[in-house]
Parts: structure tokens; C-alpha cells; sequence
């Protein structure tokens, strides 16, 4: 029934004991309290956070760092509902919010899409009807692009330049439509996607190709939850889910085996022919098999019992929520 927004402090990395283990506890630096569930939430900037609410409405909260204290900076009331914006039960929960400041986008279950912009009180786009079925999750895949993921097993691909209410592509899961949960891009090839959803299968896209997913790996027993890139090292995947699980897919090989497709752009700096620079670029995420070309997973909390719902990667650190209640900080992830 109470819900709350919290800032924590996990402390600094130079603060490591020996044996890697963290001194001191995480402090929670402030706190407000937020109307309905939490759905979604990302950081626009260095102090502002965007949350999504069970209740339709998004709102932007500040950390003011001075005085460690959150206020609610700007809030835009049932973006999401059912019947029309007046009645007061017709909010329809947003479920997805992401953020590329100015720029929010939100999705949620009346199947719309919002385009807002920080610090302008109305929005610079609504797409009404995108969808039928519930949209559960979002993500840019540039900076005019979005991708949703939908509850019949369906990505979407939005051009917010174009004044048509049309997705410009759709991509689908053969036969069951299994509803997508989650979705990420890699950070360096646009093309490339990976998606989880309620059957616990990671899927991985490429949009300028089919309609239909280059591979379907097998992962959890339950609902996927969230699967994330990491940022800066996309050869590593994590993915966590309903079964209390969460797994670490590492496709990085040995370097002299291939050119690694890290690199912007997805240019190699080994000195090669243009055929062999593609060849590598597809190898890790993209060949059809990709756990013969040495795929590691490792579930890195073996004993875990109930749903792992959240995570967010940043350099070393893995940081994951539970039904537990509780928050974890993994800070050794390549050790």
C-alpha cells in the first residue's frame, strides 16, 4: 500500500576489503513516497529519476545533493488509461520508461506510447492505439527509434519522425506468442537485440533481417523479468527471472581466435579484409548457434528461491532486486 523512491549510497569502490567484500553498509541517503506501484524507473540526468506508476501517471522526481532530499519535480497525470484521463479509476498502469534526455518515452497496458520532454508540461507525441495487447517494455534504438515488446509476442519498431501512428516494422515470435517481458539493445550495433519474456527463453534480434528471432536459447524455467547488455562490454549478457535466477551469458573468446566485435561500430582493429570484419561482427550474438562458438552462463545466485526482478550493470557492479525485499550489489563481476 506504501510505496517509496530510494537513493542509496553503496559507498565508493576504493572501500573494497581484501577478499573483494565491501566494508561498511549501504546507507539510504533519502526517500519519498510514490503513488501506486513502482513499474519501471530510469535516470534522466545526473539528479532527476523518471518513474512509471501502477496508477498511469509518470513523474519526475530530483535529488537535490546538497541536502540529500527527493521532491517530486514534474508529473504528468494518467499518461496511461483504460476509459478517458477524468475518471478516477481509469488509469492503466505504464509499464516501461525510457529515458535519452530530453527525451521519456513511456508504454504501458492501454497499448499507447508517450513521447514527452523534460520540463514541458504536455506531450510532444501520443501514439493512441499503438497496440492491442499490453505493451511491457521499451528501449531507443536510436535517437528518432524505439522498439516496444508486447504481451502476443511482438517487437515493434516506431519511427518518431514519421506522423504515422504505424509501426514501420514488426518482428514476431513464431506460433505461440509468448508475451515479451523485456528488452535490450547492444550498445554498439543497433541491429542486435535481445528480448526475455513469460516462457524464460532469451531471444536475440536482428531488426535488419526476418521477422523472426536469429536465436532462441534456452534460460529460465519462469517468466523473465529483465535482460540487460553490459554497457560497455556487450559481449556479456545478464538475464534474471521469476525462478529466482540470474545468469551471466559471456560470448567474449579469445581475442587472437577473432577480432572482437566490441569496438564502435562494430570495426575491429585487426587489419583484415571488409568479408572477415563482417564475419567477426556477427559471430558472438548472431551465428546460429551461438553456444558452439563458446557461450559461458554462469547463474550467479545459485541458491536463490524467489524472483530476481530487477538489474542494472554498471563497469564492475551488478546491482539486483528480489522478493526478498532486499537489494544485492555484486562488485566483482569479471573476477
Amino acid at each position: 500500500q506504501d510505496n517509496r523512491i530510494s537513493i542509496w549510497s553503496v559507498g565508493d569502490l576504493g572501500n573494497v576489503g581484501l577478499s573483494g567484500e565491501y566494508q561498511g553498509e549501504p546507507q539510504l541517503l533519502c526517500d519519498i513516497g510514490h503513488n501506486g506501484d513502482v513499474m519501471d524507473m530510469q535516470f534522466l540526468d545526473q539528479e532527476r529519476i523518471v518513474v512509471a506508476s501502477s496508477t498511469g501517471t509518470v513523474t519526475v522526481f530530483r535529488h537535490h545533493q546538497n541536502n540529500q532530499t527527493l521532491s517530486a519535480n514534474q508529473r504528468w497525470e494518467k499518461a496511461h488509461y483504460h476509459v478517458d484521463q477524468d475518471t478516477s479509476c481509469g488509469g492503466a498502469a505504464c509499464t516501461g520508461v525510457i529515458c535519452n534526455n530530453p527525451e521519456i518515452v513511456t508504454v504501458g497496458e492501454d497499448g499507447r506510447i508517450n513521447l514527452f520532454r523534460a520540463d514541458q508540461k504536455d506531450a510532444v507525441r501520443t501514439i493512441d492505439n499503438a497496440d492491442s495487447s499490453t505493451l511491457h517494455a521499451v528501449t531507443f534504438l536510436r535517437t528518432t527509434e524505439i522498439l516496444t515488446v508486447n504481451s502476443i509476442g511482438q517487437l515493434k519498431i516506431w519511427d518518431l519522425r514519421q506522423q504515422r501512428n504505424e509501426p514501420s516494422q514488426i518482428l514476431s515470435l513464431t506460433g505461440d506468442r509468448v508475451p515479451l517481458h523485456c528488452v535490450d539493445r547492444h550498445p554498439n550495433q543497433q541491429h542486435i537485440v535481445a528480448t526475455g519474456g513469460q516462457d524464460g527463453m532469451l531471444s536475440i534480434w536482428d531488426i535488419r533481417q526476418g521477422t523472426m528471432p536469429v536465436s532462441l536459447l534456452n534460460a529460465h524455467e519462469a517468466e523473465m523479468w529483465e535482460v540487460h547488455f553490459h554497457p560497455s562490454n556487450p559481449d556479456h549478457l545478464f538475464t534474471c527471472s521469476e525462478d529466482g535466477s540470474l545468469w551471466h551469458w559471456d560470448t567474449s573468446t579469445d581475442i587472437s581466435e577473432k577480432p572482437s566485435f566490441l569496438h564502435q561500430g562494430g570495426r575491429s582493429t585487426t587489419y583484415s579484409s571488409h568479408n572477415t570484419i563482417n564475419q567477426s561482427v556477427v559471430s558472438a550474438w548472431l551465428s546460429n548457434d551461438p553456444t558452439k562458438d563458446r557461450m559461458e552462463i554462469t547463474n550467479l545466485i545459485p541458491n536463490q528461491t524467489l524472483s530476481v526482478n530487477s538489474l542494472d550493470i554498471l563497469g564492475p557492479c551488478l546491482v539486483y532486486g528480489t522478493d526478498a525485499e532486499a537489494i544485492y550489489v555484486n562488485r566483482q563481476l569479471f573476477a
